[in-house]
C-alpha cells in the first residue's frame, strides 16, 4: 500500500521498499541467484551490504546459503537472526512473504533502519528485497 493511501485510510506505514532486484544465472548453479541479485538491489538502493541491519536469507539447503554468505562476505551476525528455513520450514510459495514479515518484525522490534531479503529460485533465480522502517 502506498503512504497515501495508509494515510487515507488513518493508518501508518511500518516500512517502504527501497529496492527489489531479480537476477538469473545458469541454473547448472542454482541456489546462487541471491549473489547478483542482492548487488544489484544494493546498487539501485545506493547502499553498500555493511549498511544493511537485518538479512532474512531463504535457506533452501545449508550448503546454497554458505555459498551464498561466502560470496557476499555477509555479516553471520544480521543473517536470519531468529532462525531460518531450515529450523522453520519452507512452504513453497511463501516464503518470500514470510521473510519480508521477520524482518518487518525485527527492524521494528530493534529499533534498525535497513533489511535485506533475498530468495534462490528454482532453475537459478534469485530475488532481493530491500526495506527501510519508516518508524524511526
Amino acid at each position: 500500500m502506498s503512504e497515501e493511501a495508509a494515510i487515507k485510510l488513518g493508518k501508518k506505514t511500518k516500512a517502504k521498499v527501497i529496492a527489489q532486484a531479480a537476477s538469473g544465472v545458469d541454473p547448472n548453479y542454482m541456489g546462487i541467484g541471491p549473489v547478483p541479485a542482492t548487488l544489484k538491489a544494493l546498487k539501485m538502493a545506493n547502499l553498500r551490504l555493511e549498511d544493511i541491519d537485518i538479512i532474512e536469507l531463504n535457506e533452501a539447503f545449508s550448503a546454497q546459503s554458505l555459498a551464498v554468505i561466502k560470496e557476499l562476505k555477509m555479516d553471520i551476525n544480521k543473517v536470519n537472526p531468529n532462525g531460518g528455513a531450515i529450523a522453520m520450514g519452507h512452504p513453497i510459495g511463501a516464503t518470500g512473504a514470510i521473510l519480508v514479515t521477520k524482518a518487518l518484525h525485527e527492524l521494528e522490534r530493534t529499533g534498525k533502519r535497513y533489511g535485506l531479503i533475498t530468495l534462490c529460485i528454482a532453475g537459478g533465480l534469485g530475488s532481493t528485497t530491500i526495506i527501510e522502517n519508516t518508524q524511526i
